[in-house]
Parts: C-alpha cells; structure tokens; sequence
C-alpha cells in the first residue's frame, strides 16, 4: 500500500509539473500555447518593425516549439493590420507588433478608426526601438547637417523628402525637422520604408529619416550618404555620425519603437504567460547583442503598466509635434 501512495504521488507531482510548463489554460481547457501564433505588422517586409517581429519569432518558435509567424497587411499607416488585431478572437493566438504609427499618431489623425488603441488591446512591452539615420541621395550637395540645413532652407519649396508612411516616425521626424529649421518641405509618404529607400537611391526623391537596420547599410555600401542621427547619443554602430541635436537642433529625439499587443479580452494569465516568455527572451545578452548589432536597442525591464503609461506619454508628445507642425491627414 505504501508504494501505491508513494507512486500516486509522485504521478500528481509530475502531471503538476507538466502542466506548468505547458503554461495556462485558454478557458477551452488546452494549455497555452498548443497552436501556431500569428504576429500581424501592418508594414511591409523589410522595415525596423517587421525585422524585430521576425526575430522574435524565430525565437519563440525555439522556446515553444511552435509555428511562430509573420504576417504582413501593409497600408493605412498600419491602421489595417491593427484593426485585424484589435477585432481577432482573444485567444492569444494573434498578436499585434506596431511601432507609434498605428498605435498612437494615426490615432491623433484620423477622426474615424476600426478600433480604440487603449480600450482595444492589452499592451505587452516595447521590444525594441531604432533611432533614424537622415540619409540623402548623393546628388545632394552637401557634407554634413549645417549644409543640408542650410541647403534645405535655401530650397525648401523645390524639395520633398520621404517616410514608410503617413504618420510613421520617420514623417514625424521630417514634420519636427521643418518645425524647427521654420520651412514647409513636401512629405510623400510610401507603402513601407523599403519602396521609400529605393526612390531615394533611384533620386526621385533627394532624402529622407530612416531607421537604421534599414538605411545603415545603403551607407555603409556608398549608395546614401548619412549626416546625422536621431537619437540623443551616437550610436556604437556608427560613431561617425553626429545626433541632430549636438548638430545644431536641441532636443531632437525621435525613435521607432515597437510595441506588442494582444487584444484586450485576451485571459490575463495568457498575458502574463506571452509577457514573461517576450521578458525571457529580450533579457538573454545574446539576444541583446544580436539585436543591438542589427542597430535595434531593448527595453529594461518594461511590463504592461509601464507600457500603458508610455502610450499615454507619446500621446501628449506626438500631438504637440502634430500640432505645432500642422500635419493634417493627405
């Protein structure tokens, strides 16, 4: 009898054990995650946002053992596949990786969305952000950011410069950029940073603020000439080039960052679970150091109230440059 209860016991023990490291139930009564995973980014391939979904895929997939895919619905400044994500079923299985575009400035723009980015989705963490280089086609007769912006005030009404989007950061950053040099330069936004790039390098259009995994190594290859990045201290990548605000703009800080959200019905044990395994794997310095050499910086230790109350701060942020700017919706 003795060893019958010991073995029982040690049954129940290891069905525990298993069944926390499956992870919580859905409510249909099967562990999460036990399916493939979808990642909508409302971008084309190619882009700082996409390229920080797609690894951290391929990083869940290991962890999981699971099929952890991307899924890219371009247009709309991000806003399509945001509402597919916002009206998904919340299960856990469809997920939303968006930079500010469609999460908080498409939403100070346009009067009328398919969905509420506060009341509609339960914000993750933001995995990853990536300054902008500002990068200009060669033709461009200039050497460093003096130049262009002296070149630019001279020739503002015969220029136009480029963007991912309407209302991405790279536009926001070229809005606070005429703001503050005093010009009105024509934005043409694209379908994603990719299509953008490639009249760049074409000399369709003679420049534009691109993040950095994707315009980096246009650079680096002699194609674009880079002279000044975004963010408040040089980058470790490219030491060479000077912040815009040490280059004659105080204050200029502008990032992409990227933020994972899951619909706001999603079970909240299904949150913590997706939160603490998204921690697991940007917390490893690995993964830190192959994110980093891709020009994508991590987040410390970020949780969903502290993302929540990031979204409410970029709000306040972006409208302002929005105002100030007079961006209206093209």
């Amino acid at each position: 009898m003795k060893s019958l209860l010991t073995l029982l016991c040690a049954a129940l023990l290891s069905f525990g054990s298993a069944a926390h490291a499956q992870g919580p139930s859905t409510g249909s009564g099967q562990a999460y995650p036990n399916k493939p995973v979808r990642i909508l980014v409302g971008f084309a391939p190619g882009g700082s946002t996409d390229l920080t979904a797609r690894i951290f895929a391929q990083e869940l997939n290991k962890l999981w053992n699971l099929q952890v895919v991307v899924d890219n619905r371009p247009g709309a400044s991000g806003l399509i596949g945001a509402e597919l994500a916002a009206k998904a079923p919340p299960d856990g299985y469809t997920w939303l990786v968006s930079p500010q575009t469609s999460i908080v400035v498409a939403p100070l723009l346009f009067k009328k969305l398919g969905f509420d980015p506060i009341k509609d989705f339960a914000p993750i963490a933001v995995i990853g952000s990536t300054p902008q280089l500002l990068v200009l086609h060669p033709s461009l007769p200039v050497r460093n950011f003096k130049e262009f912006s002296a070149f630019v005030k001279k020739n503002a009404g015969s220029l136009s410069y480029a963007s991912g989007g309407f209302g991405s950061t790279p536009h926001m950053a070229g809005e606070l950029l005429n703001t503050s040099l005093g010009v009105r330069v024509t934005h043409v936004p694209y379908k994603g940073e990719n299509p953008g790039i490639a009249d760049l390098l074409g000399g369709q259009i003679p420049y534009m603020f691109s993040n950095f995994p994707v315009a980096f190594p246009h650079v680096q290859a002699g194609n674009l000439r880079a002279v000044a990045i975004t963010s408040p201290q040089r980058s470790p990548l490219a030491p060479a080039f000077p912040t815009v605000a040490e280059s004659g703009i105080l204050g200029f800080d502008t990032a992409t960052w990227s933020g994972l959200y899951l619909p706001a019905a999603t079970p909240r044990e299904v949150i913590r679970r997706v939160h603490a395994d998204i921690t697991r794997i940007q917390t490893a310095p690995e993964f830190r150091k192959r994110m980093l050499e891709q020009g994508i910086d991590q987040s410390d230790a970020d949780t969903p109230e502290k993302h929540a109350a990031f979204m409410k701060a970029e709000f306040a942020r972006w409208g302002k440059v929005i105002r100030e700017a007079g961006v209206k919706v093209e």
